[in-house]
This record gives structure tokens, C-alpha cells and sequence, in this order.
């Protein structure tokens, strides 16, 4: 069967949404036969334009690590997409929700590399051994496609519906805490939404790390010395909306938070 558009113009279209701020239709709607594959291309090409526009990656994030979200969409392993310089909020900023279509607020544990990580075959150990320090992050997702009506190749396409991510500058060394059991509380205008441990995230954040290396080899890309990893929402992400300030607390790596405006 033949398909409606192709790659490239799936990702044109993608730019042009993110660019101006307006949804397009549901991808796997308008072009039925779009693979993961295909989806993954169409990520890869829309960080090949962001690259000729000027932008400068950072590192990666992680999505859909938690089994209630797999379990939604049918599928048995996360994604990812590429975080940008021009991406980062400092902790305690504030976010113009002008530039966003209908952002969602995530607690995360990042990590920072001291090491290139290159699959196959990256195990925790791996990663624990390429990983400089760990600290606490914000990851604003969205997406642009119409009304968060997305399937896997929506999302993938979409670059992970990544959009924004603060870090605090708290920088913890791995072994120095217990990943699995690192706590995060998500404060939205002082009260408690949701909170979760680092089990929540495959297992151990770390494997959600390794996973993604691994994944990467497919493309030939790797994580290189001082990329910034995402490695997966800790709890479900609730949504933001201009006047609201989120805080994300970690008992072991420190708080961090936005405002919206």
C-alpha cells in the first residue's frame, strides 16, 4: 500500500507545528502505513534541520518508561528524543506558555555523562561506571500533535514530545544513593499531585539509560561525554497552565522548579 506522505514531508509538516506553535492532525491518522522506523527517520531529520538552524544538542530524553503508559499503547519499550540548548530553563525560571500548545510537567532523574556510551551489548553497570553525576530535573513535554492524541510513531515522531527541561544544580556521584529508591514528590501550586520512587522508571532509572544506548547503536548515534540524559517521568505528568509553578522534590538530589506565565 502506498503512502500518503512521505517522510520528509511528515517532518516538514513537524517543524512547521513547532515553529509557529499549532498542531497538526494525528500522524498515524493522515498516513496509517508510518512505521516506527519511519518515525524514528522523521525524528532524525527534523534534528538535522534544527542543526542547520543553529541549535546545539545537549543530550537525550527517555519516554513512555513506565508500564501504565507501555501497557496504553501496546508496546514493550520506551522511546526517546534529543534535547536542545536553546531548550533548557534555568532552575526557578519561568516559562512563557505563549511558546507552548499544551505542555505537561514531569519529575526525572538526569544523568550526566563522563564517558561516551556506544551499544550494543551497554549494561548497568556500563552506565553506572560512564555516568560523571546524577541530579534532579524537570522535563515539560508537548506536543504537537492535535490534542495529545498520540500513538507511538506520534510521540517518536514528534521527538519524544520533548519541549523544555530545568535541572538543578545539585550534582550527586551515582553511588552515593540508591537509584531505585530515589523519592520525587511533584508539587503543583503547593500541593502535592503525584509521587513516585526510581522503581518507577523500568526498574532503575539507570536501565532506561542503558536501554537507550543500546537503542541508539540501531541509528549510529552515541551518547557522548557530557550529554545530559532524561531517563523517564517518575510519576504521570500533570498539565500546566499560564499562572502555575511546579515543584519537583527529591529528599536525595534537591528540588526543582518552574513557573508559567
Amino acid at each position: 500500500m502506498s503512502r500518503n506522505f512521505t517522510n520528509e514531508e511528515l517532518s516538514k509538516m513537524l517543524y512547521e507545528a513547532l515553529k509557529i506553535q499549532k498542531p497538526i492532525d494525528v500522524i498515524s491518522d493522515i498516513d496509517n502505513e508510518v512505521t516506527v522506523e519511519d518515525a524514528y527517520d522523521i525524528q532524525l531529520l527534523n534534528v538535522k534541520r534544527a542543526l542547520e538552524d543553529g541549535e546545539i544538542v545537549t543530550g537525550k530524553k527517555i519516554g513512555l518508561t513506565s508500564k501504565g503508559m507501555q501497557e496504553l499503547l501496546g508496546i514493550t519499550e520506551p522511546d526517546y528524543g534529543h534535547l536542545y540548548k536553546s531548550t533548557e530553563v534555568k532552575n526557578g525560571g519561568t516559562v512563557d506558555t505563549k511558546t507552548l500548545i499544551r505542555p505537561k510537567v514531569e519529575g526525572e532523574v538526569a544523568f550526566v555523562l563522563k564517558e561516551d556510551l556506544k551499544g550494543p551489548g551497554i549494561t548497568v553497570e556500563d552506565v553506572y561506571k560512564a555516568t560523571d553525576y546524577i541530579c534532579a530535573s524537570i522535563e515539560i513535554v508537548d506536543s504537537r500533535i492535535k490534542d495529545w492524541k498520540i500513538k507511538l510513531v506520534d510521540t517518536i515522531a514528534d521527538n519524544g514530545s520533548s519541549a523544555l527541561y530545568i535541572l538543578n544544580d545539585k550534582k550527586v556521584k551515582i553511588d552515593d544513593v540508591s537509584l531505585p529508591d530515589i523519592r520525587m514528590t511533584l508539587y503543583k501550586n503547593g500541593e502535592v499531585v503525584n509521587s513516585g520512587t526510581g522503581k518507577d522508571v523500568l526498574g532503575n532509572p539507570a536501565i532506561s539509560v542503558a536501554w537507550l544506548a543500546n537503542k541508539l547503536c540501531e541509528y549510529g548515534i552515541t551518547l557522548k561525554k557530557g550529554e545530559i540524559i532524561l531517563s523517564g517521568a517518575i510519576t504521570a505528568s500533570p498539565e500546566a497552565f499560564k499562572g502555575d509553578m511546579f515543584e519537583c522534590v527529591f529528599p536525595e538530589l534537591g528540588n526543582v522548579k518552574v513557573e508559567f506565565k
